[in-house]
């Protein structure tokens, strides 16, 4: 099954597994893109949201926000976060082939979506391409499997079944700031930062953390429900001797995340 099919089947968890944790790293990135109030700002591959909606509270009601995705049904859930904001609006866009002219916004936001573009630099050259002259666009990304929330969960996978390595590791093809520094450069940008943020967030049991993937929450979770038992089994079990560690089995646990963010600014 395609990516797309587990991130549209997965739209409607994706705040329950994963929701809590990504809006913590949102306020490095609208620091990062230097959001002020009254911008046009576009939010590529916005999932359900929540960038957007932290966007739009900075750019206030002299600003709007454009939340876009090339997914129809996690655009859906964005739509229920976003409903009654007057300065949003939507759009169902690939982000390697934009369709707004040339110089449309201040700011290009892309919050945990670039590694999963088929072709980042393209992607990279859209954004700079929409940007106004002297605007920024600032993106985040995965650093490691051991410190993600849950796409570790789709790098165990790859171990019990092959055919997936390639899939799970484009979580963190971009995790390398050189890299991605480099890719900036190439899409011509100019005063290019980069930093990252590291959160760790406890449960009370790996029970407790595991619960969302088990019910099929968001789209890890519907590519880990789509394997057989044994597999399944052996999956959960990697990823609890991986978050439990030395601490004894059934108590608290803490998951460690690092993010990493680049931003540029159009010459």
């Amino acid at each position: 099954m395609s990516d797309r099919f587990y991130f549209d089947a997965g739209a409607d968890g994706y705040d329950r597994s994963f929701g809590r944790v990504s809006s913590k790293f949102i306020p490095t990135l609208t620091r990062s893109a230097h959001l002020s109030s009254g911008h046009r700002a576009l939010d590529v591959a916005t999932g359900t949201g929540v960038a957007a909606e932290a966007a739009a509270e900075i750019v206030g009601p002299s600003g709007h926000v454009v939340a876009a995705d090339i997914s129809v049904p996690i655009l859906d859930q964005a739509r229920i976060r976003l409903c009654g904001r007057a300065n949003v609006s939507f759009a169902i866009e690939d982000g390697q082939a934009l369709t707004f002219p040339e110089g449309r916004f201040d700011t290009v936001l892309c919050s945990m979506g670039l590694m999963l573009f088929p072709d980042p630099a393209q992607g990279l050259s859209e954004f700079r391409r929409v940007l106004r002259k002297g605007g920024r666009a600032a993106v985040s990304v995965g650093t490691t499997p051991e410190r993600s929330f849950v796409a570790r969960i789709s790098a165990a996978i790859a171990r019990h079944v092959p055919s997936k390595a390639k899939d799970s590791t484009r979580f963190f093809t971009l995790g390398n700031a050189n890299r991605l520094q480099a890719l900036f450069e190439a899409a011509g940008f100019s005063a290019i930062k980069t930093t990252t943020k590291t959160c760790r967030f406890p449960f009370r049991s790996f029970d407790d953390y595991f619960e969302p993937i088990e019910v099929g929450s968001g789209n890890v979770a519907v590519e880990y429900l789509s394997l057989v038992p044994e597999i399944r089994r052996a999956v959960r079990e990697d990823i609890r001797r991986e978050l439990e560690g030395a601490a004894a089995s059934g108590g608290p646990i803490e998951v460690e995340v690092e993010v990493l963010y680049a931003s540029g600014r159009k010459g």
